[in-house]
């Protein structure tokens, strides 16, 4: 069995859940599950967790993101980009200075409100299938942070650039909103996401890479392992006589672990957990007034 991530490179047409399914044929595997959504039209870094490291799906989605996007102005649709109906056209003015000011105005953050075709739900129903039956429904904005946007090309009525951004971010809804601000209304016309924490788009690799690196028997090398996504954190051993404290998933206490230097623990601070043999088991967290290591996720 597999247990690790995967760095995919999702391809127009596929689902992310597509990707999932294709690769439970494909490595003959139930447990994997994927890292957060990418629209069918999309392409780029899409991680995949197998095995224990499906535990880590919750965490991958807070990671960070960047996207290469390209919106055209003079053109919204119901779905905020070109694969939706068209709801207006209009003449496009502006220049190139309009265009960056009003772009960077978003750098920072602001408050964004979810589209209506997106996997988000209320009451219990997702809102596109809403969509799909011709309802519209109030969304409630929600705080979005815009790390930086580099304008990569600007030729009118398209404009490409590379965004990064906190999760939950919706670029479709960042370019119809940039529209909003210009006047003139915008859709996005590309999306390529380029990376999702450290995962990026240059390590990826496609669905038909992975078939022929299991055919080969060497796809061991592009699977990362579990304790990666928890490298900031410091890491320690357990002593032989509490390997069944770990196993069980039980407190620790400072004096079962091994530490390759010594190491002063903060209220909070988190821990990488590795039994005998080295094998990455958990992370743990320390709190401090109970002089305790509680298990935050356990890789047994």
């Amino acid at each position: 069995m597999i247990n690790g991530i995967m760095n995919i490179y999702k391809e127009a047409g596929y689902t992310s859940h597509d990707v999932v399914a294709k690769l439970r044929g494909i490595v003959k595997q139930k447990k994997i599950g994927h890292t957060g959504t990418l629209d069918p039209d999309a392409v780029g870094v899409l991680p995949v967790c197998f095995g224990s490291a499906t535990k880590l799906c919750d965490l991958m989605t807070d990671k960070s993101k960047e996207y290469e996007a390209v919106l055209r102005l003079g053109i919204t649709t119901d779905t905020q980009d070109l694969s939706g109906t068209i709801l207006s056209e209009s003449a496009v003015t502006v220049i190139e200075a309009d265009i960056e000011r009003a772009m960077m105005r978003f750098v920072g953050g602001y408050e964004q409100i979810p589209p209506m075709y997106s996997a988000l739900k209320i009451n219990g129903k997702k809102l596109y299938e809403l969509a799909r039956e011709g309802k519209e429904v109030e969304r409630q904005p929600r705080h979005v942070d815009i790390a930086y946007i580099r304008i990569l090309e600007i030729n009118v009525p398209e404009v490409r650039f590379v965004v990064g951004c906190s999760k939950g971010t919706y670029i479709r809804t960042l370019c119809a909103d940039i529209g909003e601000q210009l006047g003139c209304g915008a859709a996005m016309a590309y999306l390529k996401r380029t990376r999702v924490g450290n995962f990026r788009i240059e390590d990826a690799v496609t669905l038909a890479q992975v078939e022929a690196f299991v055919r080969q028997g060497n796809y061991d090398q592009y699977v990362t392992a579990p304790d990666s996504v928890f490298m900031e954190y410091e890491g320690a051993s357990i002593r032989s006589a509490f390997e069944g404290t770990l196993s069980n998933g039980n407190k620790l206490y400072l004096h079962q672990l091994d530490f390759a230097h010594p190491v002063t623990l903060q209220d909070g601070d988190m821990l990488r957990v590795y039994n005998g043999k080295r094998e990455f088991k958990a992370v743990y967290v320390f709190v401090k007034n109970e002089g305790v290591l509680k298990p935050f996720k356990m890789f047994l």
